[in-house]
């Protein structure tokens, strides 16, 4: 038996074995290489699920340069925004780890470099890199940016020459949005062998991926932008409406406002608070901006209140002040008597003219007399009182029972509802008056419910039509009682009592001293009027006092 080895046969061996190891060197290349690449899709889908749940648009943009420097290996990142009148491009994220710089964004650290201009004399500036590639929308990547030719970068080095840093790959993505607008340019700067640390030049597969995700901050950046922009629409809409309601009387311009703004000031008092009866109470963002709306809509229903009722300052005024007619109505009584007089006396009473009109001698004219006082009395009854006796009321009406002459026959001296209207016994609203302004809170409900609020702040009308509403369960529209009203509903009932009471430019009441508000307060308090634990929270954190030093007359202020 022929044992000798064939030469040809050991080479075949030996080759096959060779070819099996450089297929499995392949194999094995191609098979990190995708796991490589399935692992950049991955990162790149969680940073894209990442970026679309991102409302805040500083987060959002410094999320979007930490992410791309992340999965480059990049030292450094800067990201530029293009101005609304497209003429730059402004800087809005820097980052470097090794200078350990972190400006924009969320950081609260201005950027003061002077925006890249996108045209030079009437020309694209192609020159400065990020511009170029907002103007051509292409990808720029340089392996060493100090032999890149074609870009200036006297700016990168004058830069590296102050801090010692040695700026050298770059890859630069135009960030395009689903309208196919280029809104800014991601900048990356210095990618590192993730062993070495060394500075290597961006990796090819790192083109597409910069790309996708800049395409996915693109969109973000826009939605995010949109939703911002939406919101300060709505917000500018909503004080637009409020001011118009103030601007329906000359007396309360403002009061939405501070209402507005005292009740944010309450509900941020008791975030901030650490112990007692609040010290648990959080309000989160949402929660925050629901009470905002509902503190600057609050008043939403008074579009439907008449002017006349809601300017209303004495007992008789309707779109005039009736007092008017009623002085007419005591000058023919009084004219009337002179007649009397002068017929009793037979025509010979010495008459005077004074300012055109005839009056008698002092000692045959005590009808006259009278007359003036019964009138002084009716005008002082058409004034705004915290009270009104039995007797005033009775005397109102002995004087309406008296009788006077006119064109239309005879009449009294007032007429019923002139008297039904000075028989109010505090304030000057009668009882339908006081329903009509009453209405304007289950109206705020009622307007504020068609509007399609989102889920998060779907309270916004229940919260601002219940600032009338009562701890006791006496107050309007629903009668709500206790924890029915929500502690966002009892924060803006006080804010809106207290600018009520301190308000200086009401025509129906003289403005009050400070201490006279607390008091009036503590009344409320005790006739469950307001919730006593929001009012304590008040005035032991001295809101009062600083709401006073900002909008009371000096002379109103006297407590500290």
């Amino acid at each position: 038996m022929d044992t000798t080895i064939n030469p040809n046969s050991e080479h075949r061996l030996s080759s096959n074995r060779r070819i099996n190891e450089l297929l499995n060197d392949v194999v094995g290349l191609l098979k990190d290489y995708t796991e490589n690449q399935i692992g950049h899709l991955n990162q790149l889908a969680k940073i894209g699920v990442a970026l679309s749940a991102t409302r805040n648009l500083d987060q959002l943009l410094e999320m979007i340069v930490d992410e791309a420097r992340a999965f480059t290996f990049a030292d450094g990142g800067t990201l530029y925004l293009r101005s609304d009148d497209e003429k730059e491009l402004r800087f809005s994220i820097m980052q470097n780890e090794t200078l350990g710089t972190r400006m924009g964004g969320v950081t609260g650290k201005p950027i003061t470099l002077p925006p890249v201009p996108l045209q030079v004399d009437g020309k694209p500036n192609n020159g400065h890199v990020s511009a170029y590639a907002a103007n051509s929308g292409e990808l720029v990547e340089i392996p060493d940016v100090y032999e890149a030719q074609g870009f200036n970068f006297e700016g990168t080095r004058k830069f590296d020459a102050m801090t010692g840093y040695r700026s050298k790959s770059m890859l630069v993505v135009p960030m395009t949005n689903h309208e196919n607008e280029i809104i800014g340019v991601l900048q990356l700067i210095n990618s590192r062998d993730p062993d070495t640390r060394e500075t290597i030049p961006f990796a090819p597969e790192f083109r597409e991926l910069c790309a996708a995700l800049a395409s996915q901050a693109a969109v973000a950046i826009s939605n995010a932008r949109l939703i911002r922009d939406v919101q300060n629409l709505f917000d500018s809409f909503i004080k637009a409406i409020a001011s118009a309601i103030d601007e329906k009387s000359p007396y309360t311009g403002g009061h939405i406002e501070r209402v507005a703004n005292l009740t944010m000031e309450i509900a941020q008092k008791i975030n901030a608070t650490e112990d007692g009866p609040y010290g648990h109470i959080i309000f989160n963002e949402d929660e925050l901006y629901e009470l905002r709306l509902a503190a600057w809509l609050h008043d939403t229903g008074k579009i439907t209140t008449p002017e006349f009722v809601i300017d209303k300052h004495t007992k008789l005024e309707t779109i005039f002040d009736r007092m008017e007619l009623v002085r007419m109505r005591f000058e023919l009584a009084k004219a009337q008597a002179t007649i009397r007089d002068l017929k009793a006396q037979g025509g010979k009473q010495v008459i005077e003219i004074v300012d055109g009109q005839p009056e008698v001698t002092p000692d045959s004219s005590p009808e006259i007399a009278r007359l003036d006082e019964a009138f002084r009395f009716v005008s002082g009854c058409n004034s705004t009182q915290e009270f009104v006796p039995d007797a005033t009321i009775a005397r109102l009406d002995a004087i309406a029972a008296e009788k006077i002459l006119t064109a239309k026959g005879e009449e009294g001296m007032l007429s019923d509802d002139e008297l039904y209207n000075l028989h109010i016994r505090k304030g000057n609203l009668t009882t339908e008056e006081r329903k009509v302004i009453e209405n304007h809170a289950l109206m705020t409900i009622k307007i504020l419910e068609k509007l399609p609020f989102p889920k998060k702040i779907h309270n916004v009308p229940y919260i601002a039509g219940a600032h009338h509403e009562k701890i006791s369960g006496r107050g309007y529209p629903l009668g709500l009682k206790g924890e029915q009203i929500g502690l966002q509903a009892r924060i803006m009932a006080l804010a809106d009592v207290f600018e009520a009471l301190t308000a200086r430019d009401r025509p129906y009441k003289e403005p009050k001293k400070l201490s006279e508000c607390v008091k009036i307060l503590g009344f409320m308090v005790k006739d469950e009027e307001l919730d006593g634990g929001v009012v304590k929270f008040f005035l032991d954190n001295k809101m009062h006092i600083d709401y006073a030093k900002r909008h009371l007359n000096p002379d109103q202020i006297d407590l500290e």
